[in-house]
């Protein structure tokens, strides 16, 4: 069960996370986690350089060292990349002194001060932690890609109805994604651009 667009409330209660960026201008923020992995995020990555797009990538370290080549073509394209811990972590699950050292194995291989916990689950003290050296990115709209029980055509509806100015947006580059991503994305792009949105990395 998940919410397309966490409430309010919700926003509240992990301070110090960014869920949306500047609300005045009519821009958003692709985002993709899970990657790199073969067959998905080449996919994507030839959807955003024909549509000359540039995104962030969260990016889990096994997959970054078992596909060191698509992670570079991450960055050689031009795209932002982000940690997204190394084994993919549930942080309600993980003490947190494992969970950090997980987060800095990540790092090694990510170098990035961007952040977002798997499933979007942090402890406070684990999120107190993070806060001294990286930036919390969370989202404003969630697709739904991921969820079995989520048809393609949901999930792009999903994600046309409830963008807005300054939303990050969710999807992600991973196998069991991938019907749902191949069929939303490129329609969300085109809808997004047709109603005069631009898009920008973190």
């Amino acid at each position: 069960m998940y919410t397309v667009r966490s409430p309010y409330f919700v926003t509240k209660l992990l301070p110090k996370t960014i869920w949306r960026k500047d609300s005045s201008q009519k821009k958003i923020y692709l985002t993709f986690d899970d990657g790199p992995i073969p067959v998905v995020t080449p996919y994507v990555l030839d959807l955003l350089k024909e549509e000359k797009i540039k995104a962030t990538f969260f990016c889990v370290g096994h997959n970054v060292k078992n596909n060191p080549e698509i992670f570079q073509r991450l960055i050689d394209e031009g795209h932002s990349v982000g940690n997204h811990t190394y084994n993919h972590l549930n942080g309600w699950k993980t003490n947190k002194n494992r969970y950090l050292a997980n987060v800095e194995q990540c790092n090694e291989l990510v170098k990035s001060k961007l952040f977002r916990p798997p499933y979007g689950k942090l402890k406070p003290s684990q999120l107190f932690a993070l806060n001294k050296n990286y930036t919390v990115i969370m989202w404003d709209v969630l697709s739904g890609d991921f969820d079995f029980k989520t048809g393609k055509r949901e999930c792009y509806n999903n994600a046309v109805s409830k963008v807005r100015n300054g939303s990050i947006v969710l999807f992600h580059d991973s196998i069991k994604s991938r019907l749902n991503l191949e069929y939303a994305l490129p329609r969300f792009i085109s809808f997004a651009k047709g109603d005069g949105y631009k898009f920008e990395k973190l």
